[in-house]
Formats: structure tokens, C-alpha cells, sequence
């Protein structure tokens, strides 16, 4: 059988990336710099490619660096380099996956990709990706591996260690290693390193930790998450409503998790859907069809402000000056608010503030805003002296009080409230309270220059 050789190419220069070199068509060069990075920074440098040039580049990979590099790929990105293969190279790549890996690439592919997956599979592996699918959606169940060296209670040291050996091979990781009873029962942990330090007869009970952390299939995978990062677990036993042994939820895909929820606040935070995919490979309709949205409803929010500012018109023609200031006080009262919700949002998704805190939350804030309100307002009022009247500045300084307290409260308050009525506390945080304490801080600054000033 004949082999195709590669035209021989220069050497990739050391600044070059993979997309330049198959975009110019150096494939040699390519394959150069393939056999050179490791897997994750392969997959990045795929992820920033299009469909076409990600697909070209995969097929120079050998069999086992492709595998590492397609699961370090996101979901989006690995669908996309399946439907640029042939059926042979599509099932050898799908059959290998981790079935917890697989399972989170099916989760958001096509139907048609999927229908072609789970047909190509063999009727093991088939049978464990069928299982996971049959978890919810965002549950530990479909995050989890359940390929799991499972140890009975009554074993020694070497005997555990014999049957690590036996069947570790199949396993996605043995450092954790659950301890089940007859009924496959969860009954504790032992650590690989428990057994390897410890004499070859010596009981494994005497190792094994008997009232483990662990987790139901249906539970949230993000909570599991933070969970082992609270404990400080590198696998998590996955059990199901009967205390049975499922899984293993393993620390790298909980840190994923935990990346792909806080990527997901951090776009919500900034007023803007969150995207799957690489940055660099999405096109520029992709990322503004994104923010668009949001961005028009907070625009249509904001004519909250103009309804504000049109209502005491009469109040702005009879002290115009008071106009100077509607830039700093409403720039003031939006950041507030907006570290206030930042912090409350931060707070609930790593398990620190409750919903049951709602009133704790409003009092802290409430005493954290006047108090960031009075700082500035000393400032304000020495600012404000040196372009306007006393009395002018004394409305800026109260304003700037009343404004900071009143802004900190409903950026502690609305996460929590989002989270009573099962909204994302992500959605409501740092652009609509923004918005929201435009106008009511409008509504502030007037009244008080009103009482103040007797206009």
C-alpha cells in the first residue's frame, strides 16, 4: 500500500500559528507544529479557527494526540470537527471518548449528530452514554464517568491493589477509589495512595474514610462543583436515590463547570447573553447579536430617566445648575449599586449568602452605601463650592448620601430576590440595577434640591 508524502516545507518560524501555516497551505510545517504542543494548546489554536481550517488541521493529528486534543475542545467546537469527518475516522474518535465527555458534546449537538454518535457506538458504550443522557439536564449525572474501579469492603491492602490493577486500565481515574457493599451501596472511600503506603496485609477498613462527601446523580453539577472545591475532593462519588455507586464526579470536570457557570455570570453581569465557543472564532454578527438584545432593553429601560428629568423640568429652568451635577450623581449611584449586586451575586454562587439572608443582605448594604455616600459627598461638597453656590453644593452632598444607600441596598437586595423567583441572579445585577438607580436617583437628587433649595 502506498503512502502520500507531504512536499517538504521550511520550518515553522517560532511566531507563527497554526492557522497561518494552513491558511498558507504548509502542512508540513502544521504537522511540525502539532507534534510540538500539547493537546490543550492544540485545541486552542483549533478553537480560533473556522469550521474549514479547524478540520483540515485535525485530520494531520495521529490517532491518540487527536482524541486528547478533541476532548479539550468545547462541545461547539468538537461537533464542528466531527462533521468534516469520515465515517471510519468519526466513529474511531466518537468511540473513544470519555462517556461523560461524550456525553457533554451531545448535550448541544444537532439531532442528526447525535442520531449518528449514538449509532456508531458499541452496544457498551452506547449503553453508559445512553445512561448519562438520562440524567437532567445541568445535573451531576451527566457530568460524572461512571467507569469506576469499585472496591468491596472486606478486601486487604494487596488484594484492593490487585484489583486496581485489573481493571484501572478501563477507568477514567484511580486516585479515589469508592468502597461499596454486596448491594453496590456506597459505604466509604480509599485513596490510591492509602494503599500504596500501607503493608500488603493490612485490612483496607482500617483506610477507608466511612462517611464520605458525595453526591445524587440528579443533583446540580454546579453545586457538586463548588462543593469539591470546598472540601478539597479530587473525585466525588455520584450515588443515586438509593445510596447506590453510579460515578465519579473527577476534579477536571468540575472545574470546567465552575468556568463555564462563571463565564456565564460574567456575561449576564455585563448585560450580555453568553456565547458558546471561542472569542476569537466568533464572528463579529455572532458577538453583537449577542449583546444586542440586552442592550435594547436596557435602552428602552432607560427612558425611565428622560420620564424623570422631562417631570421636574421645571425644577432644572428655575436653578440650572442643578443640571451640572445629573452626570457625576447618577454615574455614583450606578457603580454602587453595581458593586453591591457584583458582590451579593458572587456571594450566592459560591454558597456564602442565602436566600434566607434577604434582610441581613439590605441592612449590610444599606450601612455600606450611606457610608461610601458620606465619603463622597465630603468630596462632592468641596468640588461642588468651587463651581456653585453653598447651597447647591449642600443638594450634591445629600443627594450623593441618600443616592449611595438607596443604590447599595437594591444591588444587595435584587440577586437575592432573582434568586426567590428561580431567575438567574446574573440577569438582574449590574446593568439593570444600573438603569434602575438612573431614574430613582433622578427622582432623589430633585426632591431633595426641592426641599433644600425651596424651588
Amino acid at each position: 500500500m502506498s503512502h502520500a508524502r507531504l512536499p517538504h516545507e521550511p520550518d515553522p518560524e517560532p511566531t507563527e500559528s497554526l492557522e497561518d501555516l494552513v491558511k498558507d497551505h504548509r502542512l508540513l510545517a502544521a504537522q511540525q507544529w502539532l507534534g510540538t504542543h500539547q493537546p490543550h494548546v492544540i485545541a486552542d489554536a483549533l478553537a480560533r479557527m473556522n469550521a474549514v481550517d479547524a478540520g483540515v488541521a485535525f485530520r494531520l493529528l495521529d490517532k491518540d494526540r487527536a482524541l486528547a486534543a478533541f476532548e479539550e475542545l468545547e462541545p461547539v467546537n468538537q461537533q464542528q470537527i466531527l462533521e468534516g469527518l469520515r465515517d471510519r475516522a468519526f466513529l474511531d474518535l466518537v468511540e473513544n471518548m470519555e462517556p461523560d465527555d461524550r456525553v457533554r458534546m451531545l448535550n448541544e449537538a444537532p439531532a442528526k449528530v447525535a442520531k449518528r454518535v449514538l449509532a456508531g457506538l458499541s452496544p457498551n458504550e452506547r449503553r453508559m452514554t445512553s445512561a448519562l443522557l438520562g440524567y437532567p439536564e445541568g445535573s451531576v449525572g451527566r457530568y460524572m464517568t461512571p467507569e469506576v474501579v469499585a472496591l468491596p469492603q472486606d478486601l486487604t491492602v494487596e488484594q484492593a491493589l490487585r484489583t486496581v490493577r485489573a481493571k484501572g486500565a478501563d477507568a477514567e481515574t484511580v486516585y479515589t477509589l469508592p468502597v461499596v457493599d454486596s448491594g453496590r451501596r456506597l459505604t466509604g472511600i480509599v485513596e490510591l495512595r492509602e494503599l500504596v503506603l500501607n503493608p500488603p496485609d493490612m485490612m483496607m477498613s482500617e483506610l477507608v474514610v466511612t462517611e464520605p462527601t458525595s453526591a445524587y446523580a440528579t443533583a446540580s453539577a454546579e453545586r457538586a462543583a463548588r462543593l469539591m472545591r470546598e472540601t478539597n475532593d479530587l473525585n466525588l462519588p455520584v450515588v443515586d436515590s438509593e445510596d447506590r455507586l453510579v460515578g465519579l464526579f473527577t476534579i477536571d470536570d468540575a472545574v470546567e463547570v465552575i468556568e463555564a457557570a462563571d463565564s456565564e455570570d460574567v456575561a449576564r453581569q455585563a448585560g450580555a447573553a453568553p456565547w458558546a465557543g471561542h472569542y476569537m472564532a466568533a464572528s463579529v454578527w455572532q458577538l453583537a447579536r449577542y449583546r444586542a438584545l440586552w442592550l435594547m432593553l436596557l435602552l428602552v429601560a432607560a427612558t425611565l430617566t428622560i420620564g424623570v428629568t422631562q417631570a421636574f423640568e421645571a425644577t432644572l429652568e428655575q436653578v440650572a445648575q442643578l443640571a451640572l451635577f445629573i452626570p457625576m450623581l447618577i454615574g455614583a449611584g450606578g457603580n454602587a449599586g453595581a458593586q453591591a449586586a457584583t458582590a451579593c451575586v458572587r456571594a450566592l454562587a459560591v454558597g456564602e449568602v442565602r436566600g434566607s439572608d434577604l434582610l441581613k443582605v439590605i441592612w449590610r448594604e444599606c450601612r455600606v452605601g450611606l457610608v461610601l455616600g458620606s465619603l463622597l459627598a465630603a468630596l462632592g461638597l468641596l468640588v461642588g463650592s468651587l463651581f456653585v453656590s453653598l447651597k447647591i453644593a449642600v443638594v450634591v452632598g445629600i443627594t450623593l448620601v441618600l443616592i449611595c444607600g438607596w443604590a447599595a441596598t437594591i444591588g444587595g437586595t435584587m440577586p437575592l430576590l432573582a434568586k426567590r423567583l428561580r431567575i438567574d441572579p446574573a440577569v438582574v445585577s449590574a446593568p439593570m440595577v444600573t438603569t434602575l438607580v438612573d431614574a430613582t436617583g433622578l427622582i432623589i437628587y430633585f426632591l431633595t434640591a426641592k426641599a433644600v433649595l425651596g424651588v
